[in-house]
């Protein structure tokens, strides 16, 4: 009958093992060293090999030739551990035997032992989901265990286990497999198949994998019974539905050139080919966070789980961009994908997230806004001095009075707003017109008609009000009023204040002029 490969393959001793040293090394030298503990915590996420480590072990424990490091995979002892017929090594899936009698029979059957071998050893699987009252059952037999029994728990959810539980295990925690030692594996392996692939079949099998080595040779099987045995990457990643670097570059592309209309061509075909657009929404992410490692790292790198002519595709897509630009493109496309998983409207919500990316490109650094405000120096090398500016006329000491009046009637009025933008502007009477002269960014308040009435009360006359920007804000203003004085319990509790004290240490120059009560507003 046929075997799956990730069964065919499965690793029978420590040195078939890929990746993992640190468990290899450590169990290798245990029981080199006669050090061979009464239990094992083994954690990982799913297809990192706990339970192959786990059986191997128990074959280095019961070889005849052991305990040995090296069994030799030809006593009877061996060949029952890996078919999993040993008496003596007994696996118990902990999903389905979760309960308290279930530990209760497994306390009995450490009492006895072994039937033929050295050691009888319980690998418990999925050990997360046994209950506490089970575990807690567990306790003193996993303590002092007879000294023919090793408990190996392998979970893929270590912190569930219980303290009581990891304080008398030694724990190993099986790391993700490199993507380069995951290709490497599985161009070994279609190499005893006589399966032809090229590069990007592979890697892209081994993407599919996620660091897990049974799923990247699980998808290697399901693509040899497609494909035959000749494997094309495009009939690949159709079958396992995994996205192209090219489908991927027409968003970069799209984001480059700044065209709307092609991202909705992108929506368009990913619908009429019955594409899933929240798995599209992830590969995005995904594309964007290589694309931000591949500019950051300037070259190839390891942390990018792509082959080398993949990772300069993906180079060359980086290069119109900053890392500003991928970092906010990748942060919108988490966003969208999050949108989607619980969206009404998938369509709608990837489209309107695909058109947001479009127009963030063309936002402004901060720096670069400001730089373009009148009066703002802009960042870099000084620039050549322009000629200076002849001085605003100095206001006369009618209009002086006339300022100190109107600012006096916009604040009585709570036009504290209007009021400032009176403090930080220029103003000029001569005749029947009052020039006021302000930056760019008060206009918008001494435009208000509020500001004319004012004016106009305070002159006591018809007087037309003409509104001048300047390029600077004014250096010296005329002083409006002042100091106040604590003639009132507000400003008597806010010129107390530490802080403000404090301020007034600091610079002995400044001055109060108004203090607001802001319930008053």
């Amino acid at each position: 009958m046929y075997q799956v490969i990730a069964r065919k393959y499965r690793p029978q001793a420590f040195a078939e093992l890929i990746s993992q040293e640190h468990v290899k090394t450590t169990l290798e030298n245990a029981i080199t060293q006669r050090r061979i503990a009464q239990g094992y915590i083994f954690s990982g996420q799913r297809g990192m090999g706990k339970t192959t480590v786990a059986r191997i072990f128990a074959r280095c424990l019961n070889c005849e030739h052991g305990p040995t490091a090296t069994p030799c995979g030809k006593c009877a002892s061996c060949i029952e551990i890996a078919s999993g017929s040993s008496m003596d090594v007994i696996e118990i899936d902990a999903a389905s035997n979760r309960g308290i009698n279930e530990m209760r029979e497994l306390r009995e059957s450490v009492r006895f032992r072994p039937a033929r071998d050295r050691y009888k050893v319980f690998i418990v699987d999925e050990a997360h989901q046994i209950t506490s009252e089970a575990f807690n059952a567990l306790l003193k037999t996993l303590e002092e265990p007879p000294e023919w029994v090793v408990f190996i728990l392998c979970t893929t959810e270590s912190h569930k286990i219980p303290s009581t539980i990891v304080s008398r295990c030694q724990q190993f925690s099986f790391r993700s497999v490199d993507f380069a030692e995951l290709v490497a594996r599985l161009e070994w392996i279609i190499g005893q198949e006589g399966i032809t692939a090229d590069a990007e079949v592979l890697a892209v099998l081994a993407r599919a994998g996620e660091g897990s080595v049974r799923d990247s040779e699980s998808a290697l099987d399901q693509a040899i019974a497609c494909c035959g045995k000749h494997l094309q990457a495009a009939e690949v990643r159709a079958l396992l539905g995994v996205f192209s670097l090219e489908s991927l570059g027409r968003v970069t592309s799209a984001l480059a050139e700044g065209n709307s209309q092609q991202m909705f061509d992108v929506v368009a075909e990913l619908e009429a080919n019955g594409r899933s657009l929240q798995h599209f929404a992830r590969e995005l992410a995904r594309h964007f966070r290589n694309l931000l490692v591949v500019k950051i790292a300037g070259g190839e790198t390891r942390l990018v789980a792509a082959s080398q002519a993949e990772q300069r595709t993906l180079a060359a897509a980086a290069a119109p961009f900053s890392e500003e630009d991928l970092t906010r493109y990748l942060q919108l496309a988490l966003d969208l994908f999050r949108d989607l998983q619980s969206s009404l409207q998938p369509r709608l919500h990837l489209e309107i997230g695909l058109l947001r990316m479009v127009h963030a490109g063309k936002l402004l650094a901060i720096e670069e806004a400001l730089a373009g405000l009148p009066g703002v120096a802009p960042a870099g090398p000084p620039a050549v001095k322009a000629p200076p500016k002849p001085p605003p006329a100095v206001p006369s000491a009618v209009a002086g009075d006339l300022r100190s009046r109107l600012h006096a009637a916009l604040v009585e009025a709570k036009l504290t707003h209007v009021a400032d933008a009176l403090e930080h502007s220029e103003l000029t009477e001569s005749g029947s017109e009052l020039v006021v002269t302000t930056p760019k960014m008060y206009q918008m308040y001494v435009t208000q008609a509020e500001f004319e009435a004012a004016a106009k009360r305070c002159a006591g006359r018809p007087v037309r009000v003409t509104i001048k920007l300047a390029e600077t804000i004014p250096v010296a203003a005329p002083a409006l009023s002042p100091a106040p004085k604590p003639n009132d319990e507000a400003t008597a509790r806010a010129l107390s204040h530490p802080e403000v004290k404090r301020f007034q240490e600091l610079f002995p120059d400044a001055q109060v002029r108004t203090v607001r009560n802001l319930k008053d507003t």
